[in-house]
C-alpha cells in the first residue's frame, strides 16, 4: 500500500514539474523568436536542448516508479 502511494506522488509531481517547464520554454521561446526573427535558429536550438533536459526529469520519475513497482 505505502509503494502504491509513493508511486503516485512521485509519478504525479515528477510528471506536473517538467509539464510546467516545457510550457515555459515552448512560450518563452516562441516569443524571443517573434520578437527577433533573425535568431530564430539560435534560439530554437537551445529551446530544444531545454526541452530535452526537462523532458528527461520525467523520464527518470517514471524508471524510479517502474523500480519502485517492480521491486
Amino acid at each position: 500500500m505505502a509503494d502504491e502511494l509513493a508511486i503516485t506522488v512521485i509519478m504525479s509531481i515528477g510528471v506536473i514539474g517538467p509539464a510546467l517547464a516545457i510550457a515555459l520554454i515552448g512560450s518563452n521561446g516562441m516569443k524571443a523568436i517573434g520578437r527577433n526573427p533573425e535568431a530564430a535558429s539560435k534560439v530554437q536550438g537551445s529551446m530544444m536542448l531545454a526541452l530535452a533536459f526537462a523532458e528527461a526529469l520525467a523520464i527518470y520519475c517514471l524508471v524510479v516508479s517502474l523500480i519502485l513497482k517492480f521491486t
